[in-house]
């Protein structure tokens, strides 16, 4: 193993360095936390009583407060693919725990919605919300301090940093992830891809469209491209919160149901009752964060977790930003082409070596912090193998020395990139977030006139009206957290591959959200300060105008425009929209905190 990459070393270090006055407050908190709620046994006997009198053959286990108790926090629901094999998670948890003399309790639920189903339409504002919605409902659920351990059941795209974020302020319990696995591979991606620009084209209609998208999202399981949901699964991995190698294991298969038993004895055996205490603040720490952010870059994972990690890792007392991102990315090579960036999905992944063989391949190269404490009892270093069933019992091997595919993984030594392709880019428009990974090198400056749309929906309709066959840098602002509540706006997607297809010079500027499965087009996506005002300032989009030209180059990292905007008046915010729920986020809009500190009104309000 070789010694840690001294870009590595460094960014670590700086993190360290500035995290630690929240991170001492918030070990501090912890501690009192574990001194406070260590059993069950400060609870009087009314709220005990109340605490297990419908917990049927467990109920003396845990009236004499002896036995361990689990708290399950699941995110199941029937109507999403990736979370609908939770639904007999907790009976079977509750027989793996008492083969290990524990007891199991579902703590309570979290809402998980999809962005998949809400893209493009109303419900899509309360997406990012969700996330701090889904904190909240995990504090709810662990607030009876009934437990000794935290099983947390979630997948997908805010549900995961949601979790993360609500648990890690119950720091003195350990914590395991389990995962459900990814669904099985539907129709080509390419083919999926091509059907949705011939649509966007208008040279196929809604039917052909729909049988392209079922034959695509088709079953129970996470969808199988390399996006949110998925690079969730892989930062787990890398911070060391699954079983080692659980991430993209099918469901409904032995291997599945094998590591989630062995996820809940792992998890018995990390409680204070337990052999090998090791609660979640000290396995989340600043190293556990940098690896995440490395795991991440390595394998060309969803930008929005350049929103997601400063969030999840600000609830631990530990402070990134974008700069700390994009020196890594520079340091760390991209070793994982998964589509969008690739041709071959999580499936194909899973099979080439998968999450065993890139931690393999990082720490082998020092290119991660091997030394964290993690839910494996091993370390990191048993992340670098993978799980499987021998004889009907559950074991790890080594990854593979060579990858199974060299279109899809390839060592260190040898990468698709030098670097990780998460690029940051400023200038006086703002910062913004540069995914290089997902955009052929030619691509990477444009410099052109803009036009500017405060809707997703407005630059449809000039596309359709052909008013963008042009070489144009599209500003869609007014999409930012205290704005709207983020949205991803992958509706623009297709209508901009066809315009760069036609030949044209495109690129997107704007403060909304755009996550891994964005595609083919250069874009600075996240742009903080964004155009609605804070404490009276709008952000300089604010001030674009049609015509005003505009620079993005991931090259020299700048996002600029030639136009004087000292002199002019900001364009008038957009009025508040009602319906589908959104002025029930009003409180979280105004509250927002900027998107490279997380867009979380939760951990702003509160101080974090």
């Amino acid at each position: 193993m070789s010694p840690l990459n001294p870009v590595v070393a460094r960014v670590t270090d700086r993190i360290i360095e500035r995290s630690k006055p929240s991170r001492s407050r918030y070990l501090d908190m912890v501690a009192r936390e574990r001194d406070r709620h260590s059993d069950r046994s400060f609870l009087s006997c009314s709220n005990l009583a109340h605490g297990f009198a419908a917990s049927g053959e467990d109920k003396p286990a845990i009236a004499t407060g002896g036995a361990i108790n689990l708290g399950v926090v699941t995110a199941y629901n029937d109507m999403l693919s990736a979370h609908q094999p939770y639904g007999r998670y907790p009976e079977q948890m509750k027989l793996f725990a008492r083969e290990v003399g524990a007891t199991a309790q579902v703590a309570g639920g979290v809402p998980a919605m999809c962005d998949g189903v809400t893209q493009g339409f109303d419900g899509m504002e309360l997406s990012l919300f969700s996330r701090d919605t889904i904190a909240l409902s995990t504090a709810v659920a662990l607030s009876h301090a009934m437990f000794d351990g935290m099983a947390l059941l979630g997948i997908c795209d805010k549900i995961v940093p949601g979790l993360v974020m609500g648990a890690l302020r119950f720091g003195h319990l350990p914590a395991v992830f389990i995962p459900s696995g990814p669904m099985p591979s539907g129709i080509s991606n390419k083919e999926k891809q091509k059907t949705r620009q011939l649509y966007a084209e208008g040279k196929v209609g809604r039917e052909e469209l729909l049988a392209s998208e079922s034959a695509s999202y088709h079953a129970p399981g996470t969808c199988t491209f390399y996006g949110t949901a998925n690079s969730n699964q892989m930062m787990m991995e890398m911070m060391g919160l699954h079983v080692p190698g659980a991430a993209f294991v099918p469901p409904s298969t032995p291997l599945r149901q094998a590591l989630t038993r062995a996820a809940v004895h792992r998890l018995a055996g990390m409680t204070k009752k337990g052999n090998d205490y090791r609660p979640m603040a000290e396995v989340v720490d600043e190293k556990a964060i940098v690896n995440a952010i490395i795991g991440l870059l390595a394998t060309g994972g969803s930008t929005n977790h350049a929103i997601h990690l400063p969030a999840m890792a600000r609830a631990a007392g530990v402070i990134i930003d974008w700069e700390d991102f994009d020196e890594l990315s520079a340091a760390i090579p991209l070793i994982t082409r998964v589509y969008p960036n690739g041709s071959g999905d999580v499936n194909h992944f899973h099979a080439a070596g998968g999450m065993a063989w890139v931690v393999k391949e990082l720490l082998g190269s020092g290119l991660a912090h091997a030394d964290i404490l993690t839910v494996a009892a091993g370390g990191m270093s048993d992340y670098a193998c993978e799980p499987m069933m021998m004889d009907d019992v559950l074991a790890w091997t080594p990854a593979p020395a060579e990858t199974g595919d060299d279109t899809m993984l390839r060592p260190v030594s040898d990468p698709f990139q030098p670097d990780g392709g998460m690029r940051l880019v400023s200038g006086n428009i703002g910062r913004g977030t540069f995914k290089t990974s997902a955009v052929d090198k030619e691509r990477w400056t444009i410099e052109a006139p803009c036009r500017v749309f405060d809707t997703q929906e407005a630059v449809s309709q000039a596309f359709k009206a052909g008013e963008l066959d042009k070489d144009v840098v599209v500003v869609v602002r007014f999409q930012g957290p205290r704005a709207n509540g983020m949205p991803e706006l992958h509706k623009l997607t297709p209508p901009l591959g066809v315009l760069q297809d036609r030949g044209f010079k495109v690129a997107l500027v704007t403060d909304g959200r755009m996550s891994g499965a964005s595609g083919k087009v250069p874009a600075a996506i996240h742009v903080t300060p964004e155009a609605l005002a804070k404490d009276g300032k709008p952000g300089p989009l604010a001030y674009l105008r049609d015509g005003d030209v505009v620079r993005l180059s991931a090259e020299d990292g700048s996002l600029s425009t030639t136009a004087d905007l000292s002199s002019r008046e900001p364009a008038p915010a957009p009025a508040a929209e009602i319906g589908m729920g959104r002025e029930l986020f009003a409180m979280f809009r105004l509250s927002a905190g900027g998107a490279e500190q997380g867009g979380s009104a939760m951990l702003e309000v509160a101080g974090l």
